[in-house]
């Protein structure tokens, strides 16, 4: 052990963990496997709660660029951690392999395809679906740990479509996944006939079970609806609805209408695609046309007065960048300098400069990838009771 190590270990706890909280959470990870005192003490759920108020913010990347030769399906991928280094004058992304979870090589997730539904204080929340497979996990990146949730009371038979959400309660910080089973969908969704079934039930981790809500008042599109503010949000499909977003309260476990921005039409365009994002750490709302797209930004949350119109961004503005779009971009985040990160096509992780007024490549990852903003922590999934909990 050198001699900073033997140094360390004579320091009273408290000035310990305000050593280690400062490190980044690599070094912190190879700390934990030095001796048993320093183990126990970022395995301690103060530790991890403490590190999490100073969590650096990130972006989770699921990449799944590999095919499965025998199926010719989408493999399970991999979760990468992208670190942002964020300054005023500049910003940087940065990708170390050896922090990415490969969920190809994972036993449980063979021959299946995995999207990952929404990230809460460095927990992800996966979807698992395949031949005569519907499940849900929990995992985190960071200590390598998971568990699946049991088995849903709607398991998918036939055409349905699964509607997700992952969030934290505000009053009591329990963590729940809510979803929709929107069972027999008509064929033609402008048609304005809704599903024959559409039912939620929601699973609260540590309870060992999930619980039916009963039926649900909306119609909702987005499988994975951005939390914020202790609800998850979705885009309203129903055509009469006063409002075009919805809202699940994870305290209350109800469902709500949510206001939404203006409607905005372009006549010229014949694709229309709206996404639901978090930027800021305000509710947004991205409108793809056909050659532009519109973000909104909710400055006041709930306020629908608040609504603002952040940045139009033109298709001409990048003319030597192949981004025809024919379908929706997802907004991930923006950083201190303005700059914006989005998704585009599922292939691009691209950066909107406004100050450039330029949209531009990252080139960090190829195609067929979807990304979140993801806050590494040390949380553990053993504090959860009743959870069975491996290792990858």
């Amino acid at each position: 052990m050198s001699s900073f190590s033997s140094s360390m270990q004579d320091l009273p706890e408290h000035v310990t963990i305000d050593i280690l909280l400062r490190l980044p959470v690599k070094k912190i990870i190879h700390c934990k496997c030095v001796c048993k005192k320093w183990h126990n003490i970022v395995s301690d759920p103060y530790f991890a709660d403490l590190h999490l108020l100073r969590s650096p913010k990130g972006l989770m990347i699921h990449h799944n660029s590999e095919r499965d030769n025998r199926t010719g399906h989408l493999k399970p991928g991999i979760l990468k951690w992208v670190e942002i280094e964020d300054e005023p004058d500049h910003h940087n992304l940065q990708h170390d392999p050896v922090m990415s979870l490969d969920l190809n090589l994972a036993t449980i997730f063979q021959k299946t395809q995995i999207l990952p539904v929404g990230s809460v204080n460095g927990l992800i929340c996966l979807w698992q679906f395949g031949p005569k497979v519907d499940n849900t996990y929990i995992c985190n990146p960071i200590t390598r740990e998971y568990m699946i949730l049991p088995r849903q009371r709607y398991y998918r038979k036939g055409y349905a479509i699964i509607v997700y959400g992952f969030g934290v309660t505000l009053k009591t910080n329990e963590y729940k996944v809510v979803r929709t089973f929107q069972g027999n969908i008509p064929p033609d969704p402008t048609s304005g006939s809704r599903p024959s079934l559409l039912e939620a039930e929601v699973y609260t981790l540590g309870m060992g079970h999930w619980r039916s809500l009963g039926q649900v008042p909306f119609w909702c599109s987005g499988f994975d609806g951005p939390s914020l503010n202790g609800h998850a949000h979705w885009i309203v499909i129903d055509r009469d609805s006063p409002e075009k977003l919805c809202a699940f309260d994870f305290d209350t476990e109800t469902f709500k209408l949510f206001p939404s921005p203006p409607c905005e039409y372009i006549e010229e365009s014949y694709n229309h695609y709206i996404s639901l994002g978090v930027l800021k750490g305000c509710l947004c709302q991205a409108d793809t046309f056909d050659s532009q797209l519109t973000i909104w930004v909710m400055k006041e949350y709930g306020v629908k007065e608040s609504w603002h119109k952040e940045v139009v961004i033109k298709e001409s503005i990048s003319p030597d960048l192949d981004w025809l779009m024919w379908e929706p971009v997802y907004v991930i985040e923006s950083l201190k300098n303005g700059t914006i990160l989005i998704v585009f096509r599922r292939d691009k992780l691209l950066v909107y400069c406004p100050h450039k007024n330029v949209v531009q490549d990252t080139r960090i990852f190829d195609r067929y990838l979807t990304g979140m903003i993801y806050c590494p922590s040390f949380l553990k999934l053993q504090h959860f009771r009743l959870e069975r909990v491996h290792v990858f």
